[in-house]
């Protein structure tokens, strides 16, 4: 495991403090450092596709600066209906959002990249989650977004918090939700010598 005297580093390429939570559930020793590249999903892509290549994309900037390092990169998409819901720019845009949600099941696809610039190493890979929404009424929607918490969140919502009374259920990976599938991303890591269990 990577620490203190090991010639490597495991390295989280995002600022998310929801994926560095998760990160530390692992046990592993890591560190962050932010990619600053742009994301941006292109009309028509695969949203598996461009979770990847938009994981790879940070994995692949913050690995050119440090080489040696084992570096993840994550990005995670809420898609409803094939259409990409992004971070709301405003009260308006949350509310919108939370209303198409309303008493359906969208998908939340997070693509996983692990790198290593000086051994030309990548892994990567996605997940994707079932997400169930209850009927939301207006006011529920209203006091919600009251809070400030969809702002900053893609689909308006966070799992994690308070948006958990907005869910029914899901089907598959409840991290993957937050932001980070740890099944998935601990097998990747285990290809770097990288074992969070044994």
């Amino acid at each position: 495991m990577p620490g203190s005297g090991s010639r490597f580093r495991v390295v989280l390429a995002s600022s998310s403090p929801r994926r560095r939570y998760l990160m530390e559930l692992l046990g592993i020793e890591f560190q962050v450092d932010p990619a600053l590249g742009e994301e941006r999903v292109f009309q028509g892509e695969n949203p598996g596709e461009a979770a990847v290549r938009l994981a790879t994309q940070k994995a692949s900037e913050v690995s050119s600066r440090r080489p040696e390092d084992v570096v993840v990169g994550a990005d995670t998409l809420v898609v409803l209906d094939h259409l990409v819901l992004g971070k709301p720019a405003t009260a308006k845009e949350a509310r919108e959002m939370l209303e198409a949600l309303s008493g359906r099941t969208h998908v939340v696809v997070t693509g996983v990249t692990v790198a290593q610039a000086s051994t030309g190493r990548v892994e990567q890979g996605f997940e994707r989650t079932l997400v169930e929404f209850d009927v939301l009424c207006p006011g529920v929607i209203e006091a919600y977004v009251a809070t400030g918490e969809p702002m900053d969140k893609a689909g308006a919502y966070a799992i994690q918090g308070r948006g958990s009374v907005l869910v029914k259920g899901i089907s598959g990976c409840y991290f993957n939700v937050v932001g980070l599938p740890l099944r998935r991303l601990s097998q990747m890591l285990a290809q770097f010598g990288v074992r969070v269990l044994g």
